[in-house]
């Protein structure tokens, strides 16, 4: 069964890295990247549900929290897994990040443990 993966993250070297990790690692991942939250919607209106978003904090367009909050008001996108990326470090943000969505995982990480991540989501 292919698992369908969204990443939105602002850094394209992230996105080339975690995507080309994740497909190496695992061939029945497919992922789709967005640079903008804002672009997001769209294709959620338009396509299939994903298993599960990857999705920064830091953006310039939208920050991954008012992402989260868009995605938690629409029914059919409320119940996708949020695995949060970022960078930031402090207390607010870990602490939030782990109770808003399902998990969080700061950068730098190791696509490895990416994957161990979403497989224990998945399953």
């Amino acid at each position: 069964m292919v698992k369908k993966v969204i990443i939105v993250d602002d850094e394209p070297g992230v996105i080339h890295s975690v995507k080309a990790g994740l497909e190496r690692l695992d061939n029945e991942i497919e992922v789709k990247t967005f640079s903008r939250g804002r672009d997001l919607f769209p294709f959620l209106e338009e396509y299939e549900k994903p298993d599960v978003i990857l999705l920064d904090i830091m953006m310039p367009d939208m920050t991954g929290w008012q992402i989260l909050e868009k995605l938690r008001q629409n029914t059919n996108w409320k119940t996708i897994p949020v695995i949060f990326l970022t960078a930031r470090k402090d207390y607010v943000a870990k602490h939030a990040g782990s109770f808003l969505a399902e998990d969080y995982i700061e950068k730098p990480f190791k696509i490895p443990e990416l994957k161990e991540h979403i497989d224990k989501i998945l399953n």
